[in-house]
């Protein structure tokens, strides 16, 4: 007789199905473009293996080829992310012609926020103000110890002066400068509740920085790349992956980011989300090689099945985990 262990889904599409749910596309909302893989730090959980070293970045012609397919389109919102996208030769220009625009554009940008104390650096905060692109910074905690203990010695101070002077620019306050803080937990456990720690980051940061946000983003860490090495050399990848499939939540598959977001690697191509692309589970095209996004009709792309695996149940499992937060 099958243990229950046995019966248990083992595979992301196989725990879908026993749920009676499917997952497919909505009408694309976001172009998530990731610019490259160069960053000033190299944090423990990055899904990206980021660092200063990395030598990936978006070229000029394929900037030129991604804009003039992205102003054709309605998709109201293009998500910079990398890396740390400021550091991108092209990211001004990426930013201005966005912002100009005749159809107006949401821009979001996933910065790293000690990029603003950074030599070479200190246009950032007044460029994006500007230009009143929306921020996501990385505040994995309002404790010194723990966000350096995932992000390296000196970079709480370093992102708590960055935040003051985005605050000092309107940030968090001016409804048109959008700032929020995103969490990503110390290990392999899945995020608190959302509403909860964004209460206590507020206080916290308040109290101790004067520091004010619109937001808190919880995500959860993906089981990929830098984070699956290091649980992987700790003997705990098995049981992350463990409580990721036991903590699995159909009520979060309708907010899947996957579902709206058209992801592009610093290449052109396009891919589910950013996890997938580093996993290299790209789309692919008529002729059978990488699907650019030049050559996406949004029209139709709905009808594109959405690649899955087994990382996909860490955006499914407890409350959920998507660029935007929680999903539950």
């Amino acid at each position: 007789m099958p243990t229950a262990a046995s019966t248990r889904p083992q595979s992301f599409d196989e725990a879908l199905a026993a749920t009676g749910r499917s997952l497919g596309r909505a009408r694309p909302q976001v172009l998530q473009l990731n610019v490259g893989k160069l960053c000033n730090l190299t944090c423990t959980h990055c899904h990206v293996n980021a660092g200063p070293a990395r030598k990936e970045v978006i070229s000029g012609d394929t900037v030129d080829r991604v804009l003039r397919w992205f102003e054709a389109t309605d998709i109201p919102a293009l998500d910079l992310t990398g890396g740390t996208p400021e550091m991108v030769p092209d990211f001004r220009r990426i930013v201005e012609s966005v912002r100009s625009y005749s159809r107006r554009r949401r821009v979001i940008d996933r910065l790293n926020a000690t990029i603003i104390e950074e030599p070479g650096y200190g246009w950032v905060a007044g460029f994006l103000a500007a230009h009143e692109v929306e921020v996501v910074a990385s505040m994995p905690c309002y404790s010194p110890d723990n966000v350096e203990a995932q992000r390296g010695e000196g970079t709480f101070d370093a992102s708590i002066r960055a935040l003051q002077k985005l605050n000092a620019l309107g940030y968090g306050s001016d409804p048109a400068l959008k700032l929020h803080l995103v969490y990503n937990p110390g290990g392999d456990f899945l995020p608190p509740d959302q509403a909860r720690l964004q209460a206590d980051y507020k206080r916290e940061m308040r109290e101790h920085f004067d520091i004010v946000f619109d937001g808190l983003y919880c995500i959860a860490n993906m089981p990929i790349a830098r984070f699956a090495s290091y649980l992987r050399r700790e003997g705990r990848l098995d049981d992350y992956m463990a409580l990721l499939r036991e903590s699995f939540n159909p009520g979060t598959v309708d907010g899947l980011m996957c579902r709206d977001t058209i992801n592009v690697s610093w290449e052109g191509d396009v891919f589910d989300c950013d996890f997938n692309q580093m996993l290299g589970l790209g789309l692919r095209g008529g002729d059978g090689g990488a699907l650019k996004v030049w050559d996406v009709d949004p029209a139709s792309y709905a009808a594109v099945p959405i690649r899955t695996a087994a990382h996909c149940f860490g955006c499914t499992a407890g409350s959920g985990s998507s660029c935007g937060g929680a999903l539950t």
